[in-house]
């Protein structure tokens, strides 16, 4: 039976529409409707009383959730429960993120996401291997032991997914750009992140093919006046994304609204490289041999290193908002339609229109997610 979900703030293509029922049938959005259409009187009729209904949110970093890493267990029920966490909080597809590890973890984290995929595991769009070829002197909070060479052996194993996309996050100045263009050719999205890279690598990496920036402005060579470093070539380039992390810790406003100034409309997506403390308790875990502690927010090591974050897609929409100036309904597309673009999937998900996957998400006034749909089934 088709479902109509009506008394909502729809964000359609030409923006928010209050007058029009969004229909599904199956795990499909059919028509956007009056609510005097025969087919929205012949629905089951869900009333929205109101609320916003958006394009579910896609993240394409999401490490861990629910008390749980991935790194730790990957697993298929670690990613069930990743999964779980986060569609609490809107996202309606997401990419399980491996930090550098060891290729015994490697190996079983991609064979994991494609049994989840296999499954039917709501949400899950493939994999984000997250390193390890990656540079030291730019690490972050990852385990530089675990670092190591692109080489022939590597490269069949992170091609090695059946279902979804494989995004891999690589140092231009450690991968070179044949590696790079081999990758590609294998249908693997290539982002260049934890790099001290100059301008000129980051430069012959883009045109081998790398297709992003990963949580631009952390973990890579600044923008100065003489060396534009990583950042600079990130901001220049018209034709990729670059994900940012709008928690209020990882980057300054003022930088993201350069970003936002530099880069064309469409360019920037919202992700969290979220850990285990959202949908859950926890306030401290452990990451390569560290304990990293959560307080307001910011999660960090002994020594004041961020280490991921404790931020949900719902708080990264509401932040952009309130701290960017942005129009919801551009918030929203960073969350959802930007982010489909980004993985080669605009063709069915992202957007509010027929012929779309029914991933949805309904919030009040205060942004708090009240339900979700994941191919047309609704949340508890």
């Amino acid at each position: 039976m088709a479902t109509a979900l009506i008394n909502g703030r729809a964000l359609t293509d030409t923006g928010f529409r209050y007058d029009l029922a969004v229909l599904i049938v199956g795990d499909c959005i059919v028509a956007l409707a009056p609510a005097i259409d025969p087919r929205v009187r012949a629905a089951q009729v869900v009333d929205l009383a109101g609320n916003m209904l958006l394009p579910g949110f896609i993240d394409c970093q999401v490490n861990g959730g629910g008390g749980v890493l991935f790194n730790d267990a990957p697993t298929v029920e670690t990613i069930r429960r990743i999964a779980g966490a986060h569609r609490r909080f809107g996202t309606t597809g997401f990419l399980p993120t491996l930090i550098s590890d060891d290729t015994d973890v490697m190996r079983a984290a991609i064979a994991a996401v494609d049994a989840a995929i296999e499954q039917g595991v709501p949400g899950v769009l493939g994999i984000h291997l997250e390193g390890p070829y990656i540079a030291p002197a730019r690490r972050g909070a990852h385990d530089a032991s675990k670092f190591r060479a692109l080489d022939d052996t590597e490269l069949e194993r992170v091609c090695s997914l059946r279902n979804g996309r494989t995004v891999l996050t690589l140092a231009p100045e450690r991968v070179t750009p044949e590696r790079v263009r081999a990758l590609v050719a294998r249908g693997v999205i290539v982002c260049a992140g934890h790099t001290a890279a100059t301008y000129d690598e980051t430069r012959a990496a883009l045109a081998a093919g790398v297709r992003g920036f990963t949580h631009l402005y952390n973990a890579m060579s600044p923008l100065q006046g003489r060396e534009p470093g990583v950042v600079g070539a990130a901001l220049e380039d018209r034709e990729t994304w670059c994900g940012v992390i709008v928690d209020g810790h990882h980057v300054h406003p003022a930088s993201l609204r350069v970003a936002l100034a530099a880069k064309p409309r469409g360019k920037l997506m919202l992700v969290t490289d979220a850990m285990p403390p959202v949908g859950s308790d926890t306030d401290t875990y452990t990451l390569a041999g560290a304990t990293i502690t959560c307080r307001n927010g910011r999660c960090e090591t002994a020594d004041g290193v961020l280490a991921g974050s404790a931020l949900d897609m719902a708080g990264a929409l509401r932040n952009t908002v309130a701290s960017l100036g942005l129009s919801l309904d551009e918030a929203a597309r960073m969350a959802s339609t930007y982010p489909a673009e980004f993985l080669g999937i605009a063709h069915n998900h992202g957007r509010i229109a027929p012929g779309f996957r029914a991933n949805l998400v309904e919030l009040d006034a205060d942004f708090a997610v009240r339900r979700t749909w994941i191919a047309g089934a609704a949340s508890a």
